[in-house]
């Protein structure tokens, strides 16, 4: 059995239990001398072209990665506070590594995994999950980083260090959080959600009970309707699609 999906597995199932402003300048006509003696003659004044005060869309720092699959595409932006994970997914997506390959590992209301480079042309009843990439990446924990509905994060085996996978990853799907359950969590865990945290966590959902134990490096900024789509798809009983799912990811420049 995989040891990445035992792992999280077991996490999972401890988890269960527990306006546009628009300003124009209208015409001024101003009399002329010519005007007062009956003369009709009028000097318009230039129209000023309007002016219209309209806001740039904010665009948060970090590389962006689009990743189209069998269901739609994603944009995940990658974060600049886990240097060395964005730095090997850019590697990697640059040297086509993950096209043709399968999102491998599916369960609807927790994650999407894939990344696994024997996947790409596994057979229909292969079991998948065991594939790398021959080394692991040092854990980037930030309490800022947390696994809300589309964050990105990497897989793992049970090692102490904590260290991730060199290319397989999951997306987190997850559920909505309470704040009793967040309560536990923290407890459990000795972290403490922010307002901010609980709010998005009550709100779109996410995986709490993985936080600070595996590395979260990015955010699905577009195509979080994708993650649910997929992660719904029939699966077999070691969760793996049906149909399979295939991954393409490129860098955006």
């Amino acid at each position: 059995m995989n040891k990445m999906k035992t792992l999280i597995t077991f996490l999972l199932v401890s988890f269960f239990a527990l306006n546009t402003n628009a300003q124009v300048t209208k015409p001024v006509i101003k009399k002329s001398v010519a005007q007062k003696t009956g003369i009709k003659t009028t000097v318009v004044k230039k129209i000023i072209n309007p002016v219209t005060n309209t806001k740039k869309p904010l665009t948060l720092p970090g590389l962006r990665v689009k990743v189209t699959t069998d269901s739609g595409v994603m944009i995940v932006r990658l974060y600049d506070k886990t240097p060395l994970h964005r730095d090997n997914f850019i590697k990697l997506a640059s040297a086509h590594f993950f096209d043709s390959l399968l999102f491998h590992r599916i369960i609807n209301g927790f994650m999407i995994q894939g990344g696994d480079p024997k996947s790409k042309n596994a057979q229909p009843n292969d079991m998948l999950g065991n594939g790398d990439i021959g080394y692991t990446i040092p854990a980037e924990f930030d309490t800022a980083l947390f696994h809300k509905k589309g964050a990105l994060a990497a897989a793992r085996t049970n090692n102490p260090e904590k260290a991730s996978s060199g290319c397989q990853f999951y997306i987190v799907q997850g559920k909505k959080i309470t704040d009793d359950e967040l309560n536990m969590i923290e407890m459990q865990k000795g972290i403490k959600y922010s307002l901010k945290k609980r709010n998005l966590y009550k709100s779109i959902g996410g995986t709490p009970f993985l936080d600070m134990d595996y590395t979260v490096f990015g955010e699905v900024e577009s195509g979080l309707n994708i993650i649910d789509k997929i992660a719904s798809a029939q699966k077999s009983m070691y969760d793996r699609p049906l149909s399979n799912i295939h991954m393409y990811i490129e860098v955006i420049k």
